[in-house]
């Protein structure tokens, strides 16, 4: 399927009769990691899977993206697929994109995995204070480049050019406002351990939504929803009515 010049691969599976769920992954991952929620629920509800753009097997945008382009990409995804109301499902950078589509268009219920949602404050940072010296000194400004990855985070070391303006974007966006727009009955589900979203956010963003529960599991990461996988489907479909946990 072509979505805004981008070649989107995407998966469909489960019950046509039931409600649609539409699961984003994370930054640098791919369908497969949001299919260990999605084969679990199949049964129950109609299921859409797709790779991000930038990730997996759909194209990278030519121009760098921001949270808000990922939410109209998303839109028109779904437009073509006649997917009306879905229920969000989304990881990470795939919670972002559905903490801002949720707030501009309808949705049933929304479920978020450690979504980060406040803009990072990089200025008191070592890096961020080594990278403006290099900036300023006239022989070594020449150097940033290699500065920047050097000191760059993992994610920002293994993406394109235009990617790493992606997440530049992503990064420096703060979705406080958003959150406080979405009205549908949302579930937060973090591990106390995850540092790239951290869980005082999450007892944050509980606090100021309208419909929204927060469940945090003990000693778990950023990839809580895998760690407590079978906890995270029985908490899921007592949200959403599905089947009952046997």
């Amino acid at each position: 399927m072509i979505i805004k010049d981008l070649d989107v691969n995407y998966v469909q599976y489960g019950n046509k009769k039931k409600k649609d769920i539409v699961l984003l992954h994370g930054w640098n991952q791919n369908i497969e990691m949001m299919n260990f929620i999605g084969n679990k629920l199949k049964e129950d509800f109609h299921i859409t899977v797709l790779d991000i753009p930038g990730f997996g097997k759909t194209s990278e945008p030519k121009n760098p993206y921001t949270i808000y382009d990922y939410s109209d990409f998303l839109y028109e995804f779904l437009k073509n697929l006649n997917i009306n109301k879905p229920i969000l499902i989304g990881h990470s950078l795939g919670g972002s994109i559905s903490i801002v589509y949720s707030s501009l268009n309808e949705v049933e219920k929304l479920i978020l995995f450690g979504s980060p949602f406040k803009r990072k404050n990089m200025k008191n940072s070592i890096k961020y204070k080594v990278l403006k010296f290099f900036k300023k000194v006239p022989i070594l400004n020449k150097f940033e480049n290699l500065v920047k990855n050097l000191i760059g985070s993992n994610d920002y070391k293994k993406s394109s050019e235009v990617m790493r303006k992606t997440l530049v974007n992503i990064v420096n966006q703060d979705l406080e406002e958003e959150l406080k727009k979405i009205e549908v009955p949302t579930l937060l589900m973090w591990g106390d351990k995850d540092t790239a979203a951290k869980v005082e956010d999450a007892y944050y963003a509980e606090s100021i939504m309208k419909d929204a529960g927060l469940v945090v599991f003990e000693n778990s990461t950023h990839y809580a929803y895998l760690e407590n996988l079978d906890k995270v489907i029985l908490i899921i479909n007592e949200f959403l009515g599905g089947k009952k946990w046997k």
